[in-house]
């Protein structure tokens, strides 16, 4: 036997099924991100045809944030209602049709009353992707599955540069929302025949079912997320988006103008710089969860495991300061595909926090609360942004050293809340985090 199919033998040692599952995650996830990015790749060009400017722009942005905020709040404690089969269709529906309104507009309050929508549908992702890995998949194997979804952030931003300016030279660039708004609607084609709970699913061998179920077992009573608040667990998942989460939104909806402005990199050859720094981004995702899933299976706590990779990316962020100082573009590319590879790999552990310290049944809530946070803090970023660019005449350098510096911040704030990163004590027993 090949030393492939050695790894794959392992690999699917307890079943496969459960992957499957994890792939129609990546593939929603992709498709969440492609409906995300489609106008920051026409900011250019829509801001020459609609008339917006920097700080437009950025309202524009800010209104995607603040619906993706309020989205947040809701969608984890009614996923957690619903259940994840139904919650997760929902929300896609709701974002795919949001994302094709997009092409109906034709000024600056239409487009930030389209992404107000795409914010409240798109807040379901995550919430439902994260409790459906912690439903699917033992911890010791969630770091690995969350960063294999996470890497669909990466593949969407790929696709989205390589095909929207395709679609705008040759049908416009209302076809642009109207085709990737439309895309969703294939994937709950998929997934509502697909996905049922493991207990319940008639394709799960019992020996998958059985390691899916290997952790101790928990109750099934719901937790409403006010009683996530006084938990220092939860705000060491709330700093661990609010602070990260805003500088991967700057990424999203500000490397291609930065391109732009910086290097003269328009809509014909945007496509590659984007496609590079993703690519990169993808690795982080993939490279995130597994380094500490390796580590926790050759014996080092979870503790160590996750807080040593995240401290690792925050210090593959800091040459991004240099940048906006390149004269050179793929340097530029390089720099910000690095940074944002290590932003993934954060992510991809900060998502098991979530999973790591509470319980199945709150873990939606807890990833919502999250999400909210990330969501303000692009917020409040978004508008920075705008301020500072409007002001200086487009001068990135403060952004880019504000980009630098927060995941450091971030990594000891969280250690400082959750030394041992010890189950939240939510009344019941829990396993210990080892």
């Amino acid at each position: 036997m090949s030393t492939e199919q050695v790894k794959a033998s392992r690999f699917f040692a307890h079943g496969h099924y459960r992957w499957i599952i994890c792939t129609l995650l990546f593939f929603a996830t992709t498709i969440n991100y492609m409906d995300r990015q489609v106008i920051g790749i026409l900011a250019p060009l829509l801001g020459k045809e609609i008339g917006w400017n920097e700080q437009q722009y950025a309202n524009i942005v800010f209104s995607f944030q603040f619906a993706y905020a309020i989205g947040m709040l809701l969608s984890g404690p009614l996923i957690d209602k619903l259940g994840t089969r139904y919650g997760y269709a929902l929300m896609l529906f709701v974002w795919s049709l949001a994302g094709a309104w997009h092409g109906m507009m034709r000024s600056v309050m239409g487009f930030i009353a389209a992404r107000f929508a795409l914010g409240l549908g798109e807040a379901g992702n995550f919430p439902a992707a994260i409790k459906t890995v912690a439903e699917w998949f033992p911890r010791k194997e969630r770091a690995f599955a969350t960063g294999l979804l996470n890497a669909g952030t990466n593949v969407g931003a790929i696709i989205t540069p390589l095909i929207v300016p395709w679609i705008t030279l040759h049908l416009g660039w209302e076809w642009a929302f109207y085709l990737i708004g439309f895309v969703g609607l294939i994937w709950l084609a998929f997934w509502m025949p697909m996905y049922h709970r493991p207990q319940e699913h008639p394709k799960l061998t019992k020996v998958e079912l059985d390691h899916i179920m290997s952790d101790p077992p928990e109750t099934s009573t719901k937790i409403p997320w006010l009683q996530l608040l006084p938990h220092r667990q939860t705000w060491a998942f709330v700093v661990g988006k609010f602070l990260p989460d805003a500088v991967w939104w700057f990424y999203l909806y500000w490397a291609p103008k930065f391109l732009y402005n910086n290097f003269g990199v328009d809509l014909k050859h945007v496509g590659l710089p984007l496609v590079i720094i993703y690519l990169v981004a993808d690795v982080g995702s993939v490279g995130g969860g597994w380094m500490s899933s390796y580590m926790i299976k050759r014996g080092w706590s979870v503790n160590a495991a996750r807080k040593l990779t995240m401290l690792l990316c925050a210090l593959c962020i800091v040459p991004v300061t240099f940048a906006p100082m390149a004269t050179n573009l793929w340097v530029a590319v390089g720099l910000i595909g690095i940074a944002a590879a290590a932003h993934q790999g954060w992510s991809a552990n900060i998502f098991t926090f979530a999973s790591d310290m509470f319980p199945r049944r709150a873990v939606a809530s807890v990833v919502g609360i999250g999400g909210f946070a990330g969501a303000v803090g692009g917020m409040i970023l978004s508008q920075v942004i705008g301020h500072v660019l409007q002001a200086t005449g487009g001068n990135y350098v403060p952004i880019f050293i504000i980009a630098a510096g927060i995941y450091l911040s971030a990594i000891l704030i969280i250690h400082l809340l959750a030394p041992k990163m010890k189950p939240a004590d939510l009344g019941e027993h829990t396993a210990p985090v080892s």
